[in-house]
């Protein structure tokens, strides 16, 4: 028996990432985790920095994100996403030289640093690296 797929779109301001029919999709809403189906009721969440995992039949892809707007909809789901990048064309080590700078910026006592921007940098970073497998 075929499962039933929904049709998924994943866009970032400058390009299309991921156009298709899939089995689900899973990402980080502000709220937590979620995962749609098909057949979902529609609804429109923010997504936050974490993991989108789209599965089309028995192969999961993962896809690194900073946040954006996830829309379900009847006729599929859109993804807006602020960044988007393929697990498997992260570049470890400018991810890993970004998480350093945030966490030494965050170590220092400078009163001019601003720490919401660091921290926000540090988590991209760290989710970076944890959705390319290297932590």
């Amino acid at each position: 028996m075929l499962e039933k797929r929904l049709h998924l779109e994943i866009r970032t301001p400058e390009q299309l990432i991921y156009e298709g029919d899939v089995t689900s999709v899973r990402a980080p809403g502000d709220l937590g985790l979620f995962e749609i189906l098909a057949g979902h009721l529609p609804f429109l969440t923010v997504l936050d920095i974490g993991e989108i995992r789209i599965r089309e039949a028995d192969t999961p892809q993962s896809i690194a994100t900073s946040g954006g707007v996830f829309e379900v909809l009847r006729t599929g789901v859109t993804v807006l996403a602020d960044t988007a990048e393929w697990a498997y064309e992260i570049d470890v080590e400018r991810a890993e030289a970004a998480r350093q700078r945030a966490q030494e910026l965050l170590a220092s006592h400078d009163p001019n640093i601003n720490r919401g921007r660091a921290e926000a940098a540090l988590a991209r970073a760290t989710n970076r690296l944890r959705v390319a497998g290297q932590q």
